[in-house]
């Protein structure tokens, strides 16, 4: 069976790494949501995917003045008390970023609800996901802004430890290869997935063994690649497959795995 994972959550139908956009893709039938995970200026783990707060949030307007801008906006210069005064979920109304709400795939009463949708911690992320009895794929997004090489691991382990999430609903997963030996040292238990793909040239760097599962950018590869790594006894998921017919052939030559925006598409119950 090909798994469905829902891309920062159903991100197609609410906005990106926010419970909303989880609790839709859990109710749309996705097998895992997989969301980023950054460090706040004061050390907590929140789920964002950008460097910066300026497409997801209201920060532009909210944070005004040069004390806020010579902060360039960056997620790991604010405290988790300022980042939970934005609003993570309006944006999405007026962005319409997959053209979603224009062709009525989402319902009025759902867009009222994303507004003032906060940016959420890890915990409150991995509470959603035990509570909903799921699973999620974390991320780790190494912005180069760690204060020390493992900072951003460490300080997700240890708050996957604190909220005592059961290790079988949590992946962890990473284009810093580093930082994934780093989790199987420290947690064996947890399975990783390593992430290629960033570029052209990292896909040509690529040479499969250290790890069981890769996580390849579909755009960098073709079917008859997938299906040699899976001969070769490596899982393969592909990211960021949107389209029916792209997916079919990735699932027939043998992709454990579709991260996909549009879970709605795949998804056996829609």
């Amino acid at each position: 069976m090909t798994r469905i994972i829902a891309h920062r959550g159903a991100r197609s139908l609410a906005p990106e790494n926010t419970r909303a956009a989880a609790r839709t893709a859990r109710h749309l039938g996705a097998h895992a949501w997989e969301t980023d995970v950054q460090i706040t200026r004061d050390g907590v783990p929140v789920l964002f995917h950008d460097q910066d707060l300026l497409r997801c949030t209201d920060a532009r307007t909210r944070f005004t003045g040069p004390a806020f801008k010579n902060r360039h906006y960056r997620l790991s210069a604010f405290s988790l008390a300022e980042l939970q005064t934005l609003d993570a979920g309006s944006w999405f109304e007026s962005a319409d970023p997959f053209s979603t709400i224009r062709n009525g795939q989402v319902h009025p009463s759902a867009l009222a609800g994303f507004k003032n949708e906060k940016i959420p911690t890890l915990a409150q992320g991995l509470e959603l996901t035990r509570s909903l009895d799921w699973q999620v794929n974390l991320e780790l997004k190494d912005h180069g802004t760690d204060p020390d090489p493992f900072y951003t691991v460490d300080t997700t382990l240890a708050k996957i430890a604190d909220v005592g999430i059961r290790p079988h609903q949590v992946i962890v997963s990473c284009f810093n290869h580093a930082w994934l030996d780093r989790v199987r040292q420290q947690r064996p238990d947890l399975s990783v997935q390593a992430l290629v793909g960033s570029s052209p040239a990292d896909m040509a760097r690529f040479r499969p063994g250290p790890f069981d599962v890769y996580n390849l950018n579909a755009d960098l590869v073709d079917t008859a690649f997938v299906s040699r790594l899976v001969h070769k006894g490596f899982q393969v998921n592909l990211f960021t497959v949107n389209d029916p017919a792209t997916a079919a052939r990735f699932i027939q030559a043998g992709a454990g795995g579709i991260i996909t925006d549009f879970p709605q598409f795949f998804c056996p119950k829609n």
